[in-house]
């Protein structure tokens, strides 16, 4: 099992995480966002040393001349977030990343949208459609949800359901509010962290 965190701080963060060997590490580009990534901390973020873990630059709707300037030769995917068709999403392919395609679900129909990103992205996440509220899928449809290596799953995670959704047959989960501290947006809490970790090596 994979385990993806979002959100990170590039100053705060990074070597722990690192250290801790989360394989995958978010770091959020949407002015909009709490957790929102100054462009002047990218070259903090591409000086570490990575060791086993993969940087992911989190995106909605990324134009060219950003992610040229910005995302390229500092992270290693990037995740679409926002409403990017196939065609879009193999044009940022060809500029050299691997591809997560998040995919928002409000009702069973919205599953099926995968199905068309299924060959060009690495790896697709399932994600609620609230946006970073700390929302979960809808507990009906977590079952419809294809099983295998290429998906993950996201919202309202932590250490105290991650026994539940880790018996869903998914690749890699993707954490981020479940693992702040309480009432403070944007602030991972590092004995979370930590604890999270722990349980999922156990698993």
């Amino acid at each position: 099992m994979k385990v993806k965190i979002c959100g990170l701080n590039p100053l705060r963060d990074i070597k722990l995480c690192v250290d801790l060997g989360v394989h995958f590490l978010g770091f959020v580009f949407f002015d909009k966002s709490p957790r929102n990534v100054k462009l002047s901390d990218i070259k903090t973020i591409s000086n570490y040393n990575r060791k086993n873990s993969s940087f992911v630059a989190v995106t909605v709707d990324p134009k060219d001349e950003f992610i040229k300037k910005n995302i390229v030769g500092n992270f290693d995917f990037i995740q679409l977030h926002g409403s990017e068709t196939k065609e879009r999403v193999i044009e940022i392919k060809n500029m050299g990343f691997k591809i997560i395609k998040a995919i928002k679900v409000k009702e069973e129909k919205d599953i099926g949208v995968y199905k068309h990103f299924e060959d060009v992205a690495d790896l697709i996440l399932f994600d609620s459609n609230s946006m970073e509220r700390s929302k979960s899928i809808p507990k009906d449809l977590l079952s419809k949800i294809p099983k295998g290596d290429k998906f993950g799953l996201a919202g309202a995670l932590n250490s105290k359901n991650i026994l539940e959704y880790s018996k869903l047959g998914l690749n890699f989960f993707d954490l981020s509010s479940g693992l702040e501290k309480e009432n403070l947006t944007g602030y991972k809490d590092h004995l979370k962290i930590k604890s999270f970790m722990s349980k999922i090596d156990m698993l």
